[in-house]
């Protein structure tokens, strides 16, 4: 590679690492690392596989369609892929995530530095940011890779080395708490990070089209190298996170909640300044987030409304909106978002993961029965959980760990492959118009 396509990706790469790193991501490991004492190493790798491993699946199946989001969950219909993809943009944008990241920095940074700054101040100050520099869409993977993650990085890093060169205490199993392969898969699924990861894996793919980069493999080239190189930062750090979780299990007499956790690990490593690192690393990640959540969903919208509504129109539109949700809704918002958001999420994970094999590989009438089959699984574990009787769901094989839509997704998928023999898709009849 020249310098140039090296430098693109670590600027790409960079800017992927922070759409991914938001400020629930820096109180996860630590909590694992806690709750799995000395066997922390394999806690973290389930934790990692279910989050980032799906994540770099999920962008490498986009770049397999030439980054075409239509291609990708095209076959379960025109309109029902729409009306997913739109729920599940507004749910991971702006009713849920973008909202949350303005919440979190004014409880972890403001508060903290600045004392008692009225909840609106901090949102509108907050979102005004976003906003300046989300509203250029072409500078958004530069803001991000150039400037923003490096500090971010740095912040992490001095926090992590300052950990491992002087530990908190020798890791322990006295604060352990329920199988580590569990825990970690769990927590890295529910992240919900390989949805996200279509949505970020479109910013990136539009960037390296606006370098310059024509040539399709030269395009997956760059955008697989961006991928993995995203995924060797997050190694790092989430590693780094999960042992100083670790390290604590021989320093506390009792586990802490996620937030405090982090709080009293910083503190305990980098005494008064720590509170500083952690409210600038929060607002960071928080920052860089929202940028490419807005961004994404701006984009995608004003698509879909065939170029009527602008980009800049709904940038504004999205950061006003969650600015007033952060102070004012965002648990309300989220009561109601969160279970549409946990429904959607089987069928497109089976579609995204589907779709590499999608053509003579798996044709459309088994991912339509895959997809159907994660819904309605995904939609009897929400009726579930809402208090509905339907004890099955407790029992279908891998629940516990959050995969109990996969028996059905595939059960279904084998009945969609046997109908489409019996009753071709249109597309594959005689005489069909495939032009």
């Amino acid at each position: 590679m020249n310098r140039r396509t090296v430098s693109d990706v670590l600027v790409l790469g960079m800017a992927l690492f922070s759409m991914f790193f938001g400020a629930g991501n820096i109180i996860f490991p630590p909590y694992l690392g806690m709750q799995s004492g000395t066997q922390w190493g394999a806690g973290f790798f389930s934790y990692y596989m279910a989050d980032i491993g799906l994540s770099v699946v999920a962008i490498l199946a986009l770049l397999k369609q030439r980054g075409d989001m239509d291609r990708v969950i095209g076959a379960v219909g025109r309109l029902p892929s729409k009306l997913m993809l739109s729920a599940m943009i507004l749910c991971i944008g702006p009713l849920i995530a973008v909202p949350r990241t303005g919440a979190t920095t004014y409880e972890m940074f403001v508060v903290p530095l600045a004392g008692d700054v009225p909840p609106i101040a901090g949102s509108l100050i907050f979102f005004g940011v976003v906003f300046l520099l989300t509203i250029r869409e072409s500078s958004v993977v530069d803001i991000l890779g150039k400037f923003l993650t490096p500090v971010l990085f740095l912040g992490l890093m001095v926090l992590i080395v300052k950990g491992i060169v002087t530990p908190l205490g020798p890791v322990t199993d006295a604060l352990r708490q329920g199988s580590v392969i569990e825990n970690g898969v769990l927590a890295g699924y529910q992240t919900m990070d390989s949805m996200a990861a279509v949505i970020f894996g479109l910013i990136i793919i539009r960037s390296i089209q606006d370098r310059g980069y024509t040539r399709e493999g030269e395009q997956y080239r760059l955008a697989a190298l961006s991928s993995l190189t995203a995924a060797a930062g997050l190694l790092a750090v989430y590693g780094g996170l999960t042992y100083l979780g670790a390290t604590a299990t021989g320093a506390l007499d009792s586990p802490l909640p996620r937030t405090e956790l982090i709080l009293w690990i910083t503190e305990a490593q980098l005494g008064p300044a720590g509170k500083v690192v952690l409210g600038v690393v929060v607002a960071l990640a928080c920052v860089t987030t929202a940028v490419a959540l807005i961004s994404a969903s701006a984009r995608h919208f004003s698509q879909l409304s065939g170029g009527r509504i602008g980009y800049g129109t709904l940038v504004a539109a999205f950061c006003l909106f969650s600015a007033v949700a952060a102070v004012i809704g965002t648990d309300r918002i989220v009561e109601v978002a969160s279970p549409i958001l946990s429904f959607l999420y089987p069928g497109m994970l089976a579609l995204i993961l589907l779709s590499f094999f999608s053509g003579r590989v798996v044709d459309r009438r088994v991912i339509q029965g895959a997809v159907i089959g994660a819904l309605l699984a995904g939609l009897c574990e929400q009726l579930y959980a809402g208090g509905l009787p339907l004890t099955f769901v407790a029992r279908m094989p891998l629940y516990q760990y959050g995969f109990g839509w996969v028996l059905p997704a595939a059960a279904a998928g084998v009945i969609g492959g046997l109908v489409g023999r019996i009753i071709p898709p249109e597309e594959d009849r005689p005489g069909a118009d495939k032009s």
